[in-house]
């Protein structure tokens, strides 16, 4: 594994964008043979990593590969699987980060599931657990070239059209009118909660907010590494996936769940990527073959960081641009993990 040219670690990859993820890395043999395949499930045994396996069934000789137990909901885990991989990489037994990949994802509709850190689990998923692994993993990304690439959501912007075009109407509600009332609400699962609102709006507006968390990591964090000596070259992608036939919505309604993902979203996948590549549904082959090209083929952004919508750069909410909210968002998830100067290799830290 040491003589190959990087690492690429995809957190979620028993998922439907993971595993075509994988599949993607497989069938492209410049990628297969030189890069080590790190391949995140939160239980190799469950039966949600069977698809992943079916995957790497497929495997060709030349590619290296390991498939690791990482639950973003135990801040513990993630700091044992960080602290593993960084061992590893320092002894020389894995090679460097070559890309990043925050893949995973967790969302709820009408219930709200707390961690045993005591954060909603939306919430931690989705944003504190790919803080503390991107800023655990810093030592071990490749400082001239690595990539940390975060799985957003047009859900993130309240203003966003697509939101409505969706057939979703819980951004409409004046009762709600930002998705960032402050991290202590988001984090500790008191805002939009089924108590307030018991109908799958509910659910959905946490997931929202949890995604612009997320593309407000990406802009915060790409900023801080540009101002960092040595971590300069490794930068921060946002990218948008757009609606895609995952199990996302795995704890919705049936409608949801055997309707919406797996009749409506795959035919409207198939037939709006010949006209609209970048549109409201993409195939699931199409956006992991765009999550690839941004690693290892788009040239890296200016400052640090830039968000794609498919294969083109798309402005983010107005919240996730608003430099005072990204610093409070930051502090809070610090504190809230216990990040300490030890435990990262970034400069710029608190």
């Amino acid at each position: 594994m040491a003589d190959s040219r990087g690492s690429i670690l995809i957190t979620g990859a028993n998922g439907g964008l993971g595993s075509a993820l994988v599949k993607h890395v497989l069938g492209n043999p410049e990628l297969a043979s030189n890069y080590t395949g790190l391949y995140t499930v939160r239980k190799s045994s469950s039966e949600a990593s069977s698809r992943l396996q079916s995957v790497l069934a497929k495997t060709p000789a030349s590619h290296a590969h390991e498939t690791l137990e990482l639950d973003l909901g135990s801040l513990e885990c993630v700091r044992r699987v960080a602290g593993d991989i960084n061992r590893r990489t320092a002894d020389g037994d894995l090679p460097l980060i070559r890309a990043l990949i925050l893949n995973a994802g967790f969302m709820e509709c009408t219930t709200l599931s707390m961690t045993e850190d005591g954060f909603d689990m939306t919430w931690q998923v989705n944003f504190l657990s790919n803080l503390v692994l991107s800023l655990l993993l810093l030592q071990s990304m490749d400082k001239d070239s690595g990539r940390i690439l975060i799985v957003g959501s047009w859900a993130h912007d309240i203003d966003d059209e697509r939101n409505s075009a969706a057939g979703g109407d819980m951004y409409k509600d004046p009762e709600w009118p930002t998705l960032f009332p402050g991290p202590e609400p988001l984090a500790k699962g008191r805002w939009s909660t089924p108590d307030e609102e018991p109908s799958a709006r509910s659910g959905h507006r946490r997931y929202g907010a949890s995604k612009l968390c997320a593309v407000m990591l990406m802009h915060e964090l790409g900023l801080r590494l540009a101002r960092d000596p040595v971590l300069s070259n490794v930068t921060v992608l946002g990218f948008d996936p757009g609606g895609m036939a995952t199990d996302i919505l795995r704890r919705g309604s049936w409608t949801m769940r055997l309707v919406t993902m797996k009749l409506v979203v795959p035919l409207l996948a198939a037939v709006m990527v010949r006209w609209s590549p970048n549109g409201v549904a993409r195939p699931l082959w199409k956006s992991a073959a765009d999550v690839m090209e941004a690693c290892f083929e788009r040239a890296p952004p200016q400052d640090g960081a830039l968000y794609l919508n498919g294969s083109e750069p798309y402005e983010t909410a107005r919240d996730a641009r608003d430099e005072a909210k990204r610093r409070s968002l930051w502090a809070y998830g610090i504190e809230a993990a216990g990040i300490e100067g030890g435990d990262t290799a970034l400069g710029d830290w608190r």
